[in-house]
């Protein structure tokens, strides 16, 4: 079957991408940014990747009209707090109208349970994406599930943090919704499960383990797979906004994140019955087994993908392709050069800067330039890296983001995602037997001028000690 992927980058889309290849299916996936994708890593000749932009129509006409089923897997959870609805929605409508054009006979949505009456922005969001999509020509097919565990997956990541972070916790009321948890591997099953199948056209399954738990029950079970004691206090005075910034400041999850997924946690989301199970023959797996799971994949290095995939606002609009050209005018730089005496070994090195490994000097400054960001509403730097090792345009490397990662050309480009009176890059090439390292900052007014003297003192510290650790 030729098949039309979109949300390639996304969590769901990275999972299942392989899958469908190794189906034999031909699949054309959808991203905004081309160079975003790395298509060397599937090594498929039935891949081929398209650029469209489901808020931009006209973009949308690079969709093959000869395809035979689709995967609408775009969200915008961690986009906004405010708009992701209405972007939600246009985004539906666009891929509605562009799809009845095509030759498409099923259409798979991946959505959210939606039993409760009373639903999170986010669920009622989800919910108007499946009235759009169901009013189209083709056959729709919805698979509504609660959380998602997996590695990487911003569900796990959350609980992850919490759980090794906190001996104790005092933690708000929503701490006691029940929801239905899911494997990964499980989600992936029941979308390549219903591709093609008769009996689930036109029709919506909830989709969830064998497990309800409330939240402080997964919390407490995930500390003792994890063989620690914690102990967790329920009180009833904390207000959505001060659960969200205890969730922020905790985790490594973005604030816009925090808040979203907060107003849904406050909704009982379990499964209605149905049949989808016993048509497909899926072997459901329990909450424990799947976090024990999603740790022998971060243990073995194999996080195929991860939450911090999702790009912020200004990415999002512009792609990473615009910030390849580093500018020059009105720039601030810190341009610095060392000899190496074997590239291979420092390109090792700066290909496994951040996360766990660090990065390599005066690491208490990188841990309080990163509380800094937190504070002011950045990312921060929990988000770590999926891998030790390997790393691709796209990718986050805690507060930045990946734009360039070459490792024929010698050159790795990162982009700031911390909060800024302006623009950062930080770029590291080798060549020659030289290793140059430049960081350049386009401030924005008097403040980004202000900001970069205040923190001279400090760069000279930290780019200077850094070159040496890596060239050495």
């Amino acid at each position: 079957m030729k098949i039309l992927l979109t949300g390639t980058t996304g969590y769901i889309g990275k999972r299942l991408l392989p899958v469908l290849l190794a189906d034999g299916h031909e699949v054309i996936c959808c991203t905004r940014d081309i160079k975003r994708f790395n298509a060397d890593r599937y090594n498929s000749p039935r891949l081929k990747v398209i650029t469209a932009d489901f808020l931009d129509k006209s973009s949308l006409m690079s969709i093959p009209e000869d395809i035979d089923a689709a995967y609408y897997l775009i969200h915008s959870m961690s986009a906004s707090i405010d708009d992701f609805e209405s972007l939600e929605k246009q985004s539906a409508l666009n891929f509605k109208e562009r799809i009845e054009q095509t030759n498409v006979r099923q259409v798979i949505y991946l959505s959210g349970i939606i039993n409760n009456e009373k639903l999170s922005k986010h669920l009622s969001s989800r919910k108007a994406v499946e009235e759009i999509l169901s009013r189209g020509s083709y056959h729709l097919t919805t698979l509504r599930a609660a959380i998602i565990v997996g590695s990487g997956s911003a569900s796990f990541e959350i609980i992850r943090d919490l759980v090794e972070k906190l001996p104790v916790m005092v933690a708000p009321r929503w701490l006691n919704t029940k929801s239905q948890p899911i494997a990964i591997s499980n989600v992936i099953q029941f979308l390549k499960g219903v591709l093609n199948n008769k009996d689930t056209y036109d029709r919506s399954f909830d989709i969830g383990g064998p497990d309800i738990l409330s939240y402080k029950e997964m919390l407490l079970k995930f500390a003792e797979i994890r063989k620690l004691k914690r102990r967790i206090f329920v009180v009833p005075v904390m207000t959505p906004k001060l659960s969200s910034y205890w969730l922020f400041f905790i985790t490594s999850t973005s604030y816009k994140l925090a808040v979203n997924l907060v107003n849904s946690m406050k909704v009982e989301v379990t499964c209605s019955e149905n049949d989808l199970q016993d048509i497909l023959d899926v072997d459901l797996i329990s909450y424990d087994d799947a976090v024990s799971q999603a740790f022998d994949k971060i243990e073995q290095q194999e996080v195929l993908s991860s939450w911090t995939d999702a790009l912020n606002n200004q990415l999002m609009k512009n792609g990473i392709s615009a910030l390849i050209d580093i500018p020059s005018y009105g720039c601030f730089k810190d341009k610095r050069v060392a000899e190496v005496s074997d590239e291979d070994a420092v390109l090792n090195r700066i290909w496994a800067i951040g996360g766990q490994n660090g990065w390599y000097y005066a690491s208490w400054l990188w841990e309080l330039r990163g509380f800094i960001d937190k504070v002011f509403g950045g990312v921060g730097l929990r988000r770590g890296r999926k891998s030790s090792f390997d790393i691709s345009a796209g990718d986050s490397i805690d507060f930045w983001r990946i734009i360039f990662a070459d490792k024929t050309e010698k050159r790795l480009l990162l982009y700031a995602e911390m909060k800024l009176p302006g623009e950062a890059w930080l770029e590291f090439k080798v060549l020659d037997g030289k290793l140059f390292q430049t960081a350049t900052f386009r401030p924005l007014g008097l403040w980004g001028r202000i900001y970069w003297y205040s923190v001279l003192p400090f760069h000279a510290i930290i780019f200077r000690g850094m070159i040496k650790k890596i060239a050495n």
